[in-house]
């Protein structure tokens, strides 16, 4: 993994995820992330393949959801999911790696919109968009 971040320690992102064990135990992989940023990867399994032969759009989701989670939560405060959406442009197969990369288009108060495009190699699979609420804001022993 690699953060953008000049700190010692795990980043809020290292600690959310390590803890994510709904993620983690579909393989999925945090390859990169930043402030407000994140990449990450997973391989398509016979598991995630549904009666007509591609993946599960719930499965597509929930990668793109965990980057937009990884992305939101980089600044420090607890944030959930307000809301998200996503369109299907593609189909994807069991094998496939894909990588959803989230970057965050906005914050306001303890909002923010983040988007998600999911990808095998160069070709978009969906398009993710989720909005975003931190539960409290940062006091001053969060900062720095």
């Amino acid at each position: 993994m690699t953060a953008d971040t000049g700190r010692g320690g795990p980043t809020p992102t290292e600690r959310m995820f390590e803890a994510d064990t709904a993620s983690r135990g579909l393989g999925i992989e945090l390859l990169e992330h930043g402030p407000g940023r994140a990449l990450l990867r997973m391989e398509v399994t016979d598991r995630m393949v549904n009666g007509h032969g591609i993946a599960h759009g719930g499965y597509l989701f929930l990668l793109a959801d965990t980057a937009f989670a990884c992305a939101c939560n980089s600044h420090g405060p607890v944030t959930v999911a307000a809301g998200a959406g996503i369109d299907f442009v593609a189909p994807a197969r069991e094998g496939d790696v894909l990588t959803a990369l989230a970057e965050e288009r906005t914050r306001f108060g303890r909002s923010g919109v983040c988007d998600v495009t999911v990808r095998r190699g160069d070709e978009v699979i969906a398009e993710f968009r989720g909005r975003s609420r931190a539960l409290r804001r940062p006091g001053p022993e969060q900062s720095g």
